[in-house]
């Protein structure tokens, strides 16, 4: 029998190698699931340093176009955005990862997968959770979380045994995926700080950005981006495409605040340059193609699916319902937008679709149309008030009857 732990390198999954083999005495199988921002380096450094630490395999999978087609297509779809600000860059992530852990633990007939998460954020749901659903009858270990280990004391347990670590923090951690990035540092502890701009690892301060603007052309396809400038890319591309377009400008840094799923406020600080440009230009094509009604509830809709998401909830069969509503949403959002990015902004320049409700030839704003004259005006006019009306006149009466 053997373990196979989720592996990123970092002090607690270093930490958690000798700690499973010389605990259960079983083989430790290590797996690294790219889910964006790790080159072919970084990925062959985490293997040497898993095999050094005592892992009896390790493999890495390439799982960025999973995460696209699973989780980061819909929040395109539904726009989505946590308090109207954060584009969950890096959540979503484990949904994958715990997939992709799951079925080597099933192809090595491990009889456990482990994390390294701690008690005190949201990734331990988040992978406990879609352990628990994907693995069955696997054991889930997570010894960083169980034995309440500080920094210091992890460092020390590697120390002992001859492999370097330091307990040291760096100044910001640092989490990077194909998404967006986040960051973390004493500022984000805090609601009154902003970071400094040297804590942003890819993007240019929008201070620094170019003096002239960089226009591009973004098409979409049944709500989903597929060529960028005319050419066509595959979605893994065109959003690292983007992502360093977009950082070359300073697009894409927010600081958000929100909920964590233990219940208690949170602050961090992001980096995220594709999702910032296609959602703003997938949302202006909709504003053109989908009526206000679909619009309303698809904003209902999509605002809870990222809720669901964030907290650990994407097995819930309602994420599949809704998805299937967005799906339905997108069969007309097709067309082209033409985006400025600029000094850390991004606008939409322009948009069109062959769906367009934008009909020119029905009415002038303000002047003449072809649907209606003024009679029909006036009676409408009539008619949509009325229910204002009657509650006013209603509300007015009332007050006067009880002064009587």
């Amino acid at each position: 029998m053997s373990i196979v732990l989720a592996f990123s390198g970092g002090l607690d999954t270093s930490f958690c190698v000798p700690y499973l083999a010389e605990t259960y005495a079983e083989p430790i199988h290590t797996v690294t699931v790219n889910t964006g921002g790790l080159s072919d380096d970084e990925a062959a450094a985490l293997e040497a340093k898993a095999l050094a630490l005592g892992a009896a395999k390790h493999v890495t999978i390439d799982a960025r176009r999973d995460l696209y087609d699973d989780l980061l297509s819909y929040l395109i779809k539904g726009n989505v955005l946590r308090g109207g600000v954060y584009p969950l860059c890096v959540g979503p992530e484990r949904v994958v990862q715990a997939k992709h852990v799951v079925a080597v633990a099933r192809e090595t007939g491990a009889r456990a997968v482990a994390h390294g998460s701690t008690g005190a954020g949201n990734d331990q749901v988040r992978f406990d959770v879609a352990l628990k659903i994907l693995g069955g009858d696997l054991d889930i270990l997570t010894p960083i979380r169980d034995l309440g280990l500080t920094r210091p004391a992890t460092a020390a347990y590697l120390n002992e045994r001859g492999f370097h670590a330091s307990a040291e923090k760096a100044t910001y951690s640092i989490n990077k995926g194909l998404w967006g990035t986040t960051i973390g540092g004493r500022e984000t502890l805090t609601p009154r700080e902003p970071l400094p701009d040297e804590a942003y690892p890819d993007t240019v301060s929008p201070a620094n950005a170019p003096d002239a603007p960089r226009d591009l052309t973004i098409t979409f396809e049944n709500g989903l981006p597929t060529a960028l400038d005319g050419e066509a890319l595959d979605p893994v591309t065109l959003i690292e495409t983007l992502n360093t377009l977009g950082a070359a400008h300073g697009v894409g840094r927010g600081i958000h605040v929100g909920d964590t799923i233990l219940g208690i406020k949170g602050r961090v600080a992001f980096e995220a340059p594709a999702p910032v440009i296609l959602l703003t230009a997938h949302r202006e094509l909709e504003k053109i193609v989908l009526t206000q009604w679909q619009q309303f509830q698809k904003n209902h809709l999509a605002d809870f699916y990222g809720t669901m998401l964030h907290g650990g909830q994407y097995f819930d069969p309602v994420m599949r319902d809704i998805e299937a509503f967005l799906d339905a949403s997108q069969s007309v959002v097709t067309g082209t937008v033409t985006v400025r990015l600029f000094k850390g902004q991004a606008s939409v320049l322009g948009c069109e679709s062959p769906f367009s409700m934008f009909d020119a030839g029905v009415a002038t704003y303000g002047e003449t149309n072809e649907l209606w004259d003024a009679r029909d005006a006036r009676g409408f006019t009539q008619i949509y008030g009325l229910q204002a009306y009657l509650a006013h006149q209603a509300r007015k009466n009332g007050a006067a009857r009880s002064h009587v």
